[in-house]
Formats: C-alpha cells, structure tokens, sequence
C-alpha cells in the first residue's frame, strides 16, 4: 500500500505562489501515476493535475499557464507550483495515487490512495 503526506498549504494574497509537495512511501510508489485534486466548499471534487512516473502531465483548462505539476522520482515526491493565484484556487488539495491516469481523469471515486489534504486559501 502507498502512503501519501502533503504539505505546503497556506494562505496566500490574489496574485501570489504556493508551492504543494507530497511524499509517496511503499511498495511500488514509483509506479503510480501521482497527482492532485481540489475540494472547495459546497462544490464537488475537481481533478487538477497529474503526472505519470515518465513525466507525462495533465491539467485541467483552469489551471493551465498557472500552475505546474512536477514528480522527482527519487524522492518519490510530486509537487504542485501554483502562480497568479486566484481566489477561485481557494479548496482543500489533496494529493493521489492511482495506477492509472484513466482513472484520475474519468473516474476519481475510484483512485486508490488519498493523502490527507492541505488547505489552500487565497485572500482577494
């Protein structure tokens, strides 16, 4: 089983940069496609970004030119740099794992292993 910790949530003005990491530890976690969604309140679970272990990425439409999603597979850690935050970004992030992107994009209730979540909010 892969564990996942994130960190690197905070609050931050309109405009400015935050930077999310989280740790992948167990069997194999340098197999999975890594990644990361957002919850904010009242509204559902929203992909926002995932990497497969050759670099691959993926990113939805609101988030393109703005934020970037890289994986150091040696640290078994995949980061999140957020820019030109808006107050629309404001959610809780939560890192994922899954062995397949499919997954992550068509059918998140079905990815296998959640992190904990990390609070974003973004002062207007």
């Amino acid at each position: 089983q892969v564990q996942l910790v994130e960190s690197g949530g905070g609050l931050v003005q309109a405009g400015g940069s935050l930077r999310l990491s989280c740790a992948a530890s167990g069997r194999t976690s340098s197999d999975y496609v890594l990644g990361w969604f957002r919850q904010a309140p009242g509204l559902e679970r929203e992909f926002v970004a995932a990497i497969s272990w050759n670099q691959i990425t993926y990113n939805t439409d609101s988030v393109k030119g703005r934020f970037t999603i890289s994986r150091d597979n040696a640290k078994n850690t995949v980061f999140l740099q957020m820019n030109s935050l808006k107050p629309e970004d404001a959610a809780n992030y939560y890192c994922a794992a899954d062995l397949s992107i499919a997954t992550f994009l068509k059918s998140s209730g079905r990815v296998e292993v959640w992190g904990q979540g990390t609070l974003v909010t973004v002062s207007s």
